[in-house]
């Protein structure tokens, strides 16, 4: 699963006194607009034909809490949102249980003997000076919150909204989808395959959203048995025609009615443009040819260097900065640019999903795609908008992925919506829209539908007052700094997958993190706070949990297996102590991962309790123990997605001297995407040993299960 809730240690970590928090009474804001005045936006009044329902207020300002566009779910209805009243509420656990399951994921980080006592008086301690805190928890749980997720208000402010660094590397994640072998061979005379690839791409995500918006999309359930359980939909809200908006001190999350915005948003060489993509009304796409020729328009329309948008500053870097810097930068652009400005920023900000189109871009590995579909690398990173929902990015030779912005949306819900735009090739679009005469169905010319966002501003944002250049160019080099400070690396390791990890009798989930736990103790020589993310959308507005790879199991298995390979598998004594300590340390993990998936995990607890000790208390010792501070410092931060149809996905680590460790198990295979900063030198180094010690661990098991000959 994805890495969903990202640490920051300002937030996450304990705290002496309570931070300052929105009051739980925060709520949207949903006055009306002034009028978009897009050219190409569809009529207020809805024709009877459409599936969608027009919404109360054409946009929602969404300031956190969930509750607040609850009633979105139920003015909408449909198979999405009927499960939604029956969700039960996420639970609250006994601190005892908390303190039983925490001590084990701690004791094995200890420095000394007495740092261990130490951490174990003060968890005794724990237990009854947390009591009224954990009162308090409650009484939230059954008061104020009693409709919602005791967490979920705490969760998005002070886990996203509230968090100053970029969202590029801190807080977005990407899929790297599988090439389209139903693609030309070579790009015609006058689009490249990635124009091709867009247009397919769009052509599906125009049939997903319409299913979304009109609620007939099945909502999600889990379970191999019926009844299966059902899973929390509310975030497929914040899915389209949606966007973060930097804000001084605490962004907001802004929504549109899809009834009345029938147009997507491209960038392409750093400038923005919008075009219907959907049918006003039916929300059906548009024939496949008028969707490639007006992304073709798109790409002309960036390379002329005679109308006056050619000096347009390169806006996108605007979204790329601290998020107070993105907030100044977006008032100058207000101030600046006034109506016109206000009425282009609602456009791009209404847009369904955005095409990044990458024409410059032809990357051949998948550490190169991951690198253009991550950050934009040091090339295309002007290309994008980062505080849009969804990125859709196609490259000049075809490669596409997706870069997510994180703060209202798990990614969950998004793999279902990649999973549905990739299980239908270029060739399988252009056979469903064939019939469809782009001619006779009174469709505006790509010339008369494409518009330039922010042409008709350029005078106003290069003007002598205009700090916008400014702005741009600091944001830039900021950028530039950040990017050129992290590094990725890509591990296609062919050796086995999930069949032989079955076959060897354990789960290749925890199989894997026991890799990734030997992998990075022989990378330190020392074990470090481990985060795997477990989702808990069985529970209404549920988000997620953590798992904790850290256990005595699996600090037993990496001391036995040492710090370099020992190449005693033939004895048998040895080899069998190994294996013994790997299962026992894959069914600790699988055991902790049962239990966070049920919320029963510790660090949303821990959470809780902190964020309820008042103004001017003193919080109890345990959140300021550097044992317990250390057990929750994610070194390795984790996450498994697996996906026929993605080559690679991936984010960024969530501590400066930690890495991210996203991960893929294919039945014959695994994908490793490590992420650190630069100066460390780490994602190569682990690669090798990630390798290392899955052919260890394989070698291990072979030879354990070998016949012994009777010669």
């Amino acid at each position: 699963m994805l890495r969903q809730g990202i640490q920051r240690s300002r937030i996450l970590a304990a705290n002496t006194t309570k931070k300052s928090l929105p009051s739980s009474s925060s709520s949207t804001s949903s006055s009306s607009l002034p009028s978009l005045l897009r050219t190409m936006s569809a009529s207020s009044s809805t024709p009877t034909s459409s599936p969608f329902k027009p919404w109360p207020h054409p946009m929602v300002e969404s300031h956190g809490d969930y509750r607040a566009e609850a009633y979105l779910e139920d003015h909408i209805g449909g198979k999405l949102y009927e499960k939604q009243h029956s969700l039960p509420k996420l639970p609250i656990p006994s601190i005892s249980d908390t303190i039983a399951k925490f001590l084990p994921t701690a004791l094995p980080l200890a420095k000394s003997e007495e740092e261990k006592q130490s951490l174990v008086k003060a968890s005794e301690e724990f237990e009854g000076q947390a009591v009224e805190l954990q009162m308090r928890l409650v009484e939230r749980k059954e008061g104020e919150m009693k409709d919602s997720s005791w967490l979920q208000l705490w969760w998005n402010t002070l886990g996203y909204l509230q968090v100053r660094d970029p969202v590029v590397v801190n807080v977005s994640y990407f899929f790297h989808f599988s090439d389209d072998g139903t693609l030309p061979q070579t790009p015609t005379s006058d689009k490249s395959l990635g124009v091709l690839r867009a247009a397919s791409l769009l052509y599906s995500t125009a049939q997903f959203r319409q299913l979304v918006a009109s609620g007939n999309l099945p909502h999600e359930a889990i379970g191999r048995k019926e009844p299966k359980t059902p899973l929390c939909s509310a975030a497929y809200k914040y899915m389209f025609n949606a966007c973060r908006v930097p804000r001084k001190d605490e962004d907001s999350y802004r929504i549109y009615d899809p009834s009345l915005n029938s147009h997507v948003i491209v960038a392409c060489g750093g400038k923005f443009y919008s075009f219907d993509f959907v049918e006003k009304g039916s929300g059906e796409p548009v024939p496949l040819e008028v969707m490639e020729d007006r992304l073709k328009m798109c790409v002309e329309m960036s390379k002329g260097g005679d109308d006056e948008s050619s000096s347009l500053p390169m806006l996108g870097y605007l979204t790329s900065d601290d998020r107070d810097i993105c907030a100044a930068a977006r008032e100058e652009l207000l101030r600046v640019g006034g109506s016109k400005m206000q009425q282009a920023l609602e456009v791009l900000e209404s847009g369904a999903v955005l095409i990044c189109l990458d024409e410059n871009e032809s990357p051949v590995s998948k550490k190169q795609t991951s690198e253009i579909l991550w950050t934009g690398n040091s090339t295309s990173g002007h290309n994008r908008w980062f505080d849009k929902s969804i990125q859709l990015i196609c490259t000049n030779n075809g490669k596409a992925g997706m870069n997510g912005e994180h703060s209202m949306m798990d990614g969950m819900p998004v793999v279902g919506f990649c999973d549905y735009i990739t299980k239908k090739s270029y060739a399988d679009v252009a056979s469903q829209s064939n019939g469809r005469d782009a001619n006779s169905g009174g469709y505006e010319s790509a010339y008369e539908n494409v518009k330039d966002i922010f042409g008709d501003c350029t005078a106003e944002l290069t003007a002598p007052e205009s700090n916008v250049v400014t702005y741009v160019s600091q944001t830039k080099s900021n950028y530039d700094d950040l990017i050129s400070a992290h590094e990725l690396e890509v591990q296609s390791f062919c050796g086995y997958g999930s069949n032989a990890i079955k076959k060897m009798g354990y789960s290749p989930d925890a199989y894997v993190q026991m890799a990734m736990q030997l992998a990075t103790y022989r990378l330190w020589g020392e074990q470090g706070g481990t985060y795997e993310a477990t989702q808990v959308r069985p529970f209404l507005q549920g988000r997620t949990e953590t798992t904790r790879t850290v256990s005595p199991a699996s600090a037993k298995f990496i001391e036995t297996m040492g710090l370099r390979p020992k190449r005693d598998e033939t004895d048998a004594l040895k080899r069998t102590e190994k294996v013994e300590c790997l299962r026992e340390a894959v069914s600790s993990h699988a055991k902790y991962i049962g239990a966070a998936a049920k919320a029963m995990g510790v660090d949303r607890h821990f959470l809780g309790l902190a964020l309820s000790v008042k103004d001017g208390e003193s919080a109890p010792p345990l959140f300021s123990h550097p044992l317990y501070a250390r057990s929750k410092t994610w070194r390795v931060s984790t996450s498994h997605l697996t996906h026929p149809r993605f080559d690679s996905w991936g984010y960024g680590e969530v501590t400066p001297d930690g890495v991210g460790l996203a991960y893929s198990i294919h039945p014959s295979n695994c994908m490793f995407c490590i992420t650190a900063l630069r100066k460390h030198d780490w994602p190569d180094r682990l690669s090798h040993l990630l390798e290392e010690a899955l052919l260890e661990m394989q070698t291990l098991n072979d030879l354990d299960k070998a016949p012994t000959s009777k010669l």
